[in-house]
Formats: C-alpha cells, sequence, structure tokens
C-alpha cells in the first residue's frame, strides 16, 4: 500500500445566509482551491477577489498560507461572505495573539446573521407587503 502522507491544517466553517463553508488553512505556499476549482475560476472579477483577500491582507499572511474549501447553498455572494468568514476564523485558530485582534477589528469574526426573512400570512406573498387596500 502506498504512504498516505499526512498533512498539518487548520480547520474553521463560516456561514453567511443559507451558505455554509468548511475551509482547511495550510502553511506553505499552494493553490487556494474552492469546490476543486481554482480561486479565480470559481469567483470571477476583481471586487470578489478583493474581498477574498481582505483577511490574508490584515493578516500579511498572503504568501503563507494557502486554503481548500468546500462551500454549499446559496448564491455566489453568500458563499463567499462564507468563506471569508471560515479563512478568519481558521486564522484567528493558528495564532491568536497575532491575528485575532486586526480580524476582530474588521468585523471579519463575527457572523452576518442577516437572513432572509419568512413569508407573513395576509401580505399578498412577499414578507413585508401590504395588501392593497379598497379604491372604493
Amino acid at each position: 500500500m502506498p504512504k498516505i502522507k499526512k498533512t498539518s491544517y487548520d480547520y474553521a466553517s463560516g456561514k453567511r445566509r443559507t451558505a455554509v463553508a468548511r475551509v482547511r488553512l495550510f502553511n506553505g505556499k499552494g493553490e487556494n482551491l474552492v469546490n476543486g476549482k481554482a480561486f479565480g475560476e470559481y469567483f470571477p472579477g476583481e471586487a470578489l477577489r478583493v474581498l477574498w483577500s481582505k483577511p490574508f491582507e490584515l493578516t500579511q499572511t498572503s504568501d503563507k498560507f494557502y486554503v481548500t474549501v468546500k462551500v454549499v447553498g446559496g448564491g455566489k455572494n453568500g458563499q463567499l461572505g462564507a468563506v471569508v468568514h471560515a479563512v478568519a476564523k481558521a486564522l484567528a485558530n493558528k495564532d491568536p495573539e497575532k491575528y485575532r485582534k486586526a480580524l476582530k477589528k474588521a468585523g471579519l469574526l463575527k457572523r452576518d446573521s442577516r437572513i432572509r426573512q419568512r413569508r407573513m400570512v395576509g401580505t399578498g406573498g412577499k414578507a413585508r407587503r401590504q395588501k392593497q387596500s379598497p379604491k372604493r
């Protein structure tokens, strides 16, 4: 049997709306993968790349670590928010004295609890919509 190479990593999970991301943070240089694809392929665009790199820029660790991510649920923006939350938590777990303060100050360790409001009875189909008033 071939020997399996064991690599150590830090694990964290993050959430945003209905998306859940599970992140493995590895030491060294490597390719950042999201659901088996390169990050730029899964989240195309400059604006998404800027948001993605925020935890690494705050802690000045963009060349020290790489991540593999499994993310499910929600849309692309919700998934990216979940990934950023999970990466920030993994960095904070890695070295709390070094990274936690900067990440907490930027608000990256806090779960964004805003979720879709449920549909209300008697509102005409939407959560906050009012029924049309009679004209006469």
